[in-house]
């Protein structure tokens, strides 16, 4: 087979399944602390990686591949009072807003199926694309935890394309004695042989380059390598989805769209090495447009 079309194979494969690389998922079990008193133990724990890290910012970052899972963790400070935190995380529209802000997120909408709430969630390509074309995942919306120090959101979906299986996404949140708020969020997902095949194909090929946030050590010039493969794609995307969450929590309201938008792609150059895949004008106006078709349902 000529490397060309062995890249178009590739291509079609990871596209095929690109929802459970891509979105909001996490374990089968929840990686979830659980309460306000684990969150603090662990800000105590990792606030010497939160102060100094080559991340330029108060952030720590995990992950792992077992068993045919895949997950990320991040723990990190937001510049936004607990109360602002929780109030806006704990509905199921705001996580809406948070997923479409990811490149390859073309709609989402929440959804109610009986006596469970649902975010009815469409992934594709990193361009302006039909929404045919789109792959769709129905989230469950489990009813949050909600104290005066403690936030708990969970979003789940039993099955993906492919042989994905077991989303999931867990935020946790506590708040701060300095008016600002720890945040947990855990991002993983199950995957089969057909899926760790298309992916493997794709990370010989257009994904070869990539890689993650993990160092790994030092090349001949002493400049940083880090972890490649699987573990950088979940790297990628698990950084993704925080800098949604904080770029709402900056732009909350509807009015700021386009100031939301801007603020998350700006966010996402500081690390290019690792994120960067199309250009900002090219993001802004797919956006716009992917906005303009869900309001006009």
């Amino acid at each position: 087979m000529k490397h060309s079309t062995f890249r178009r194979l590739a291509l079609w494969l990871f596209m095929l399944f690109l929802p459970a690389l891509v979105p909001v998922v996490a374990l089968a079990q929840s990686q979830a602390l659980g309460s306000a008193e684990a969150m603090q133990a662990k800000h105590a724990a990792v606030k010497p990686q939160l102060a100094q890290n080559a991340f330029g910012r108060p952030l720590a970052l995990e992950s792992k591949e077992a068993s045919g899972q895949l997950s990320g963790r991040i723990f990190a400070v937001l510049n936004h009072p607990f109360s602002e935190v929780s109030a806006s995380l704990s509905q199921p529209a705001v996580w809406c807003d948070v997923l479409m802000l990811h490149l390859n997120t073309k709609y989402c909408a929440v959804r109610p199926s009986g006596d469970v709430t649902q975010l009815d969630v469409a992934e594709g390509r990193k361009f302006d694309q039909p929404l045919s074309q789109a792959q769709r995942i129905n989230f469950v919306w489990h009813a949050p935890k909600v104290s005066p120090d403690y936030l708990a959101v969970s979003l789940t979906a039993e099955t993906g394309p492919m042989s994905t299986h077991d989303y999931d996404i867990d935020l946790e949140a506590t708040p701060l004695p300095d008016g600002k708020t720890f945040i947990h969020l855990g991002y993983s997902y199950g995957y089969g042989t057909a899926a760790r095949i298309a992916m493997l194909a794709y990370l010989k090929t257009l994904g070869a380059d990539k890689v993650g946030f993990t160092s790994t050590g030092k090349d001949a010039s002493g400049q940083p390598e880090y972890v490649g493969g699987m573990l950088g794609v979940v790297e990628r995307n698990t950084m993704r989805y925080y800098l949604a969450i904080d770029a709402y929590m900056e732009r909350p309201a509807k009015a700021q769209l386009s100031e939301r938008l801007a603020i998350w792609f700006d966010n996402t150059e500081r690390y290019a090495r690792q994120l960067h895949e199309v250009e900002k004008q090219d993001y802004l106006a797919m956006k716009r447009n992917e906005y303009k078709r869900m309001s006009s349902e």
